[in-house]
């Protein structure tokens, strides 16, 4: 039996033939020697640590939040050790309280005197009995350079569902490879998954080395097989995923956090310095703004606002947004939260914002920035991935959520399903299994504003929902969005339309120079595909409603350009002219490169 110092009421058992964890390590206790200690001790030393180096809270709470943040979830098939990996990490960075320690203390599947440290995540009592597990499990831990949160997620097929949600608001995904076993179906379908779900970064950690005698040629075909795996993916951005390989013993702690002498053959990180040094998901401010309505907030006559979270870009009053699907445009008049008012606002700040006009608005709709609109429509093609028991029914109604819109939808078309264990695609099948992956064609009732998965992680993904159990059967991640040309044959055309079409909205651009300089710019904008005309008299009103660029000028030495009343003084005659109205808003699409 072994006693701590100066805690003779504690006693833990030892093994000195187990490998680690012990209980108790000295190296542990020395270098850190508050770890263990009861609750009156640890209060006594630790307020006396605060008098000796005048601990400072705030100081404290600021160097926390300059820390990123980095989420990332475990994959691999049943009983690769991802529990226990989570458990070695959680307790190599001292991120375990005393009293986890204590309560799984002789419980588990490992060695007498031995913790079993997958049972810091394995929570549930189900879990617990069998040695699994089953739902997914949320820990958070931090070290000097970077805050973690860690989805420990299930191995077994039946609760493949639950590895996908804890995937799918991963930066990084952490797929473990049983070295005895090699790359399996599961291991494959979970990363298929990942990568559905655009995940960039994937560590693949070749654990319980220790069982192959830390044999390099085992490592180094189970990362030749991987990456000719994933390497052959059919999915949008996969060419742009990382892949980094590891070989770790969870149990032993061989390269978790520290680096292992048994193999000497590898010379890369270890799996901690790994997660510190991995590019966070930024967010994507330098996208287009998209805002998803959730709430129109009228607390007063006075007040109307759109409240809802930014998923890409940034906005500002005075910023053009179209609402769609309706196609309806304004400005945006101000920036609300709760501490008060912005002057700018990025992803994935939730904020309420308030328009110029009154216009129709409410839940489910999408705001965009008017210079790169979302797609509206009816018909997409997506991939699925199926989690109910009973298949896919081609044809059936079922409800659609995208963002916080809820539509009828049905799947008009299974264009083919992967089989993971040959690698290969089955073509015209009618139905598709639980845990099946295939391509559907997907027809909504009334249209949505989306976008490519690989482009917006939130206005790209969907989730279709049983109508008779409102249970959620799969998960959707939309490849290519196409406008329904039947629908757009019946239906009246819009500015969204127009804008489609040519790659700007209609503007009264006011000119001040020779003639030569505005019939210059009048000609490129028309070899660009712009509906323009140089308007020499009448009224432009109906010819801006309709669409039109419509150019004004008046004779002067000097050049400049006016827009709703703003002047720019030019030096660089049509070209920079062009420039200016992209910066505005005016011109859209391809003039992005065109105007540069």
């Amino acid at each position: 039996m072994t006693t701590l110092a100066n805690d003779k009421d504690l006693v833990y058992p030892t093994n000195p033939n187990a490998k680690e964890p012990e209980v108790w390590d000295e190296r542990i206790t020395k270098s850190n020697p508050l770890f263990g200690r009861t609750p009156a001790t640890h209060q006594r030393e630790f307020a006396s640590s605060m008098a000796a180096t005048r601990f400072n809270i705030n100081e404290y709470l600021e160097e926390e939040r300059a820390k990123d943040l980095l989420r990332f979830s475990t994959a691999g098939s049943v009983d690769d050790g991802k529990s226990t990996l989570i458990g070695r990490l959680l307790y190599d960075t001292r991120s375990v309280y005393d009293d986890q320690l204590r309560s799984i203390e002789g419980k588990g599947t490992t060695a007498p005197g031995v913790l079993d440290l997958a049972l810091l995540t394995d929570g549930l009592r189900a879990e617990r009995e069998q040695g699994i597990t089953i739902d997914v499990a949320y820990r958070y831990f931090s070290t000097s350079k970077r805050k973690f949160i860690i989805a420990d997620t299930p191995g077994h097929e039946q609760y493949t569902r639950n590895m996908a949600t804890g995937a799918s608001t991963a930066d990084v995904a952490v797929v473990l490879v049983d070295a005895r076993k090699g790359v399996l179906v599961q291991s494959r379908r979970h990363a298929f998954i990942t990568v559905l779900l655009g995940v960039r970064h994937i560590v693949v950690a070749v654990n319980k080395m220790d069982l192959v005698e830390y044999s390099e040629k085992v490592f180094r075909d189970i990362e030749a097989e991987f990456r000719s795996f994933l390497m052959g993916l059919d999915v949008d951005g996969h060419e742009s995923t990382k892949l980094y390989f590891i070989p770790v013993s969870a149990l032993a702690g061989d390269n978790v956090v520290h680096s292992s002498e048994a193999t000497a053959w590898y010379t890369g990180p270890t799996l901690l310095t790994l997660l510190e040094t991995i590019p966070s998901s930024v967010a994507r401010v330098d996208a287009p703004f998209r805002l998803a309505v959730q709430r129109v907030t009228r607390p007063n006559l006075d007040f109307r606002g759109f409240a809802g979270q930014i998923s890409a870009g940034e906005v500002r009053p005075g910023d053009r947004v179209t609402a769609l699907p309706s196609g309806q445009t304004s400005r945006v008049e101000r920036i609300v939260t709760f501490d008060g008012d912005l002057d700018m606002a990025g992803a994935p700040l939730s904020v309420t914002l308030t328009l110029v006009d009154e216009i129709d608005i409410s839940r489910g709709d999408l705001l965009v920035a008017v210079n790169a609109p979302a797609v509206v429509t009816k018909v997409f093609t997506a991939s699925l991935v199926w989690m109910d028991s009973t298949p896919l029914e081609v044809g059936r109604r079922y409800l659609l959520k995208h963002t916080s819109r809820t539509v009828q939808a049905s799947v008009t078309r299974l264009v083919h399903t992967v089989d993971l264990a040959e690698f290969t695609k089955s073509q015209g099948r009618a139905g598709l299994a639980m845990n099946g992956i295939g391509i559907v064609e997907v027809e909504v009732l009334l249209p949505i504003a989306a976008d490519p998965y690989a482009e917006n992680r939130s206005t790209g993904s969907f989730v279709l929902i049983d109508t008779a159990t409102n249970a959620t059967v799969a998960a959707g991640m939309i490849r290519e969005t196409r406008v329904d040309r039947q629908r757009s044959a019946r239906a009246a055309i819009t500015n969204v339309d127009r804008a489609a079409r040519f790659g700007h909205e209609g503007a009264l651009i006011w000119l001040r120079g020779p003639v030569s300089f505005a019939e210059a710019l009048e000609r490129a904008l028309f070899d660009g595909g712009a509906n323009v005309t140089l308007l020499h008299s009448g009224d432009p009103a109906a010819l801006v409603a309709a669409g039109l660029l419509v150019l004004q000028f008046s004779v002067a030495e000097d050049l400049s350009i006016e827009l709703d009343g703003e002047v720019e003084v030019l030096n660089g005659g049509a070209s920079e002219a062009l420039a200016f109205m992209r910066d505005r808003g005016i011109l859209q699409g391809h003039w992005g490169e065109t105007s540069r």
